[in-house]
């Protein structure tokens, strides 16, 4: 894999970010593309080390694509200059969780994890049940010095505890969240050296593993809603 190739391109189409620009370089596109997917296959196999569930998967089936919807943004830019990757036992669904890469030039890449979707109603609810449930296992789990090592929970969040929760429980400041996710940044530097980046992506993603589990337990028959 080529990460020089993959910032380059991405640099160059958020200096360009039209349609005219990005179809005169359809073959930059193209060969970029083709090294962000040897990046996941080699993500894939080294992570599935770890956590065989996600062996199997198809890099080009993983990823997202470049086009914004811009139909209630005020930025009309038709690009979203970075390739992004969620790698779960059923791909790039938001649920189950898994892991979640973006490659985005000025030192906005990062590694993640968890929880990212909040709209869906259902998929909260069940964290907030199993949460309320399983608090000493969530506390362990975030509590540990390698999770703090790297990390910090995110995620949009009500004000208050919602109606039905018990607004004194000993996690109740995670009750009021709507999503639950990791951030990992990376800088630019660091993607230029390829084998020391995979290691600590792996590596992180390792660290990540015991979150994702938890969530999954607490999402164990969620059903995607159908379109």
């Amino acid at each position: 894999m080529n990460m020089e190739l993959i910032l380059n391109y991405l640099s160059e189409l958020s200096r360009n970010n039209n349609r005219e620009w990005y179809h005169e370089h359809k073959e930059e596109y193209r060969e970029a593309n083709a090294e962000f997917e040897s990046l996941i296959q080699e993500l894939i196999l080294r992570i599935g080390e770890n956590d065989s569930s996600i062996l199997g998967n198809i890099p080009k089936k993983l990823t997202f694509k470049l086009v914004r919807d811009t139909r209630f943004s005020r930025d009309k830019s038709p690009y979203n200059p970075c390739f992004r990757a969620h790698i779960s036992s059923r791909g790039k669904l938001p649920v189950p969780v898994g892991y979640y890469i973006m490659i985005r030039p000025g030192d906005q890449s990062f590694l993640g994890g968890g929880l990212f979707a909040d709209m869906f109603k259902d998929a909260t609810r069940m964290v907030r049940d199993y949460l309320s449930k399983h608090p000493e296992e969530w506390e362990q789990i975030i509590g540990s010095d390698e999770f703090q090592s790297c990390f910090a929970v995110k995620g949009t969040a009500l004000k208050n505890v919602p109606a039905g929760y018990d607004k004194d429980h000993p996690q109740a400041e995670y009750l009021k969240n709507k999503s639950w996710y990791l951030e990992y940044f990376i800088k630019d530097e660091e993607l230029l050296n390829e084998e020391q980046f995979l290691d600590r992506a792996v590596d992180v993603f390792r660290k990540m593993k015991p979150f994702n589990d938890y969530l999954n337990k607490a999402l164990e028959g969620f059903e995607m809603p159908r379109r």
